[in-house]
């Protein structure tokens, strides 16, 4: 299956491209050709797996207004000949989010398998206009529309959404362990407390100039990083809906902080005192940067959600997505190949789910950047690959429960050799490439994939419901408002025609 991939940018050069290269080892898939903007298409792309260097030759294609449901006719002449002289079999759309919309459809009307890379879509001034923020949610209806029609015109079509920690052994395990207590006790999920931080120290200038997960576009956290918890909590929660206890409502408030409030946290002048050398590099005055950065999307945003069943609360969570948090930046310049996860950028992150009186889950990631010459296990709290899952259980019922048991990293694998999935986000991408693409090799059945694009509705619905309670609050002057409300009902997945879905796949490109 030969594979276009549109968007090479850091990301994808760290995470798709390996996950892409193994497939390439395992028979998984052929050709690899790239899809970018000009300056990204200069030279070709090196990537491959230990001993197996490669090149990927990336095309260029005009960048065009992101207000565009539809890709541009120039746009559209590049990817079909493409399509037809590679013979692409499969699309990965990795662009920048607010681009994804446009591709997935093209994808889709080309009857091409696609695995689209979260979030679904997100639009320019999400976090200041609600009509932006309400579009979020129009998007995954357009997208789904989309999906239904491809389906009835070819059954074998897919579109899996890589939101990896579906694909996380111990964010899997969270999930079976909720669903085991709700079948023996009919008891769903009743809180959810979950923080995520990016620790990413973004220097005053660099608000402006960097345009890598940036604010200037109106929105921020919530689009960077903020679907993973977006995606992950309605996932848990559905583990433990019972009959007559299914989620259809929530109820959001939103409280944020833009990059006016992080120069008020830490001034220009903190800056220039604690990072030598900032002052001669920086143009900006704090009158500068408050203009220059009115409007900009979310930096940290702390949602408050209650998920209604008829009417009564279900569930509460609180949700905390923040990108200021603790981070091991000591550098004063960028590194330019590093955006992703240079400059000290290290992700912590908490959830406690209480299930009644039966079960509490405390997972942890409490993870530091380090040399291997610091003699740190890596696996321990304040090692690079920490991980850690708490199950506790009410062992006074009489059902054999053990009151306490801790999983670490070793507990949390999944599977063994050379196909186990490690309990890393890595990992977990790579296990998202390989599922695809196994899929349209048919080796593993749709029923069994982890993350169909249909099943990504509540997902999307919260992401609008913490725009919109953003953006309102935005045009009432910041304000309290009143919380956004949303239906919360899944979607039904598309349907298919009768006959095996994989039949004769390879034979169609």
């Amino acid at each position: 299956m030969n594979v276009l991939v549109v968007g090479v940018g850091p990301h994808t050069r760290l995470n798709h491209l390996p996950a892409l290269a193994a497939a390439q080892d395992a028979g998984l898939a052929g050709t690899v050709t790239g899809v970018d903007l000009p300056e990204a298409a200069d030279a070709a792309v090196e990537y491959g797996t230990p001993g197996r260097p490669r090149r990927m030759a990336v095309v260029s294609v005009q960048p065009f207004p992101v207000s565009r449901r539809a890709l541009p006719g120039a746009v559209r002449r590049v990817l079909e000949g493409l399509v037809e002289r590679e013979r692409i079999g499969a699309v990965v759309v990795a662009t920048e989010p607010s681009v994804h919309l446009p591709y997935a459809l093209w994808a889709m009307e080309q009857s091409l398998p696609v695995l689209l890379d979260k979030p679904l879509s997100v639009h320019p001034g999400a976090s200041t206009d609600p009509a932006a923020a309400q579009a979020i949610a129009d998007d995954f209806d357009t997208l789904l529309d989309a999906y239904r029609a491809a389906r009835r015109r070819d059954p074998r079509m897919v579109v899996s959404v890589l939101s990896q920690r579906r694909w996380h052994p111990a964010f899997r395990r969270v999930r079976d362990l909720i669903a085991e207590i709700a079948e023996a006790t009919n008891c769903p999920v009743t809180s959810v407390q979950s923080s995520h931080g990016d620790g990413q120290w973004r220097l005053p200038d660099e608000l402006v100039d960097l345009r890598y997960h940036s604010f200037d576009r109106g929105y921020g956290k919530a689009s960077h990083s903020g679907y993973h918890h977006f995606d992950t909590v309605p996932w848990w929660l559905a583990a433990g809906e019972r009959p007559g206890k299914e989620i259809d409502e929530i109820e959001v408030h939103a409280a944020c902080t833009r990059p006016a409030d992080f120069l008020t946290q830490l001034t220009i002048t903190d800056h220039a005192r604690l990072l030598p050398g900032f002052s001669d590099r920086n143009p900006y005055t704090e009158q500068d940067l408050d203009q220059l950065t009115a409007g900009f999307g979310e930096v940290d945003v702390f949602l408050n959600v209650a998920y209604r069943s008829r009417g009564r609360v279900l569930a509460l969570g609180s949700h905390n997505l923040a990108h200021t948090t603790f981070s091991q930046r000591g550098n004063l310049h960028p590194v330019p190949g590093g955006l992703y996860k240079g400059n000290g950028r290290i992700g912590q992150e908490t959830h406690i789910i209480e299930q009644g009186p039966f079960q509490a889950l405390h997972l942890h990631v409490l993870q530091t950047l380090h040399g291997d010459e610091d003699g740190i296990d890596r696996r321990a709290a304040g090692g690079s690959d920490h991980i850690e899952l708490h199950v506790f259980r009410n062992d006074r019922l009489g059902l054999g429960w053990e009151r306490h048991r801790a999983l670490g990293f070793t507990d949390l694998v999944q599977g063994g050799g050379d196909s186990a999935v490690l309990p890393t986000q890595r990992s977990a991408r790579t296990c998202a490439v390989t599922e695809f693409l196994s899929h349209l090799a048919g080796r593993i059945p749709r029923a069994e994939m982890a993350s169909d694009l249909a099943d990504h509705r509540r997902p999307a619905r919260l992401m609008a419901g913490a725009y919109l309670s953003m953006s309102r609050r935005w045009t009432d002057g910041s304000r309290p408002t009143a919380p956004v409300v949303l239906d919360f009902h899944p979607a039904a997945a598309p349907p298919a025609r009768a006959g095996h879905a994989l039949a004769a796949l390879g034979a169609t490109r």
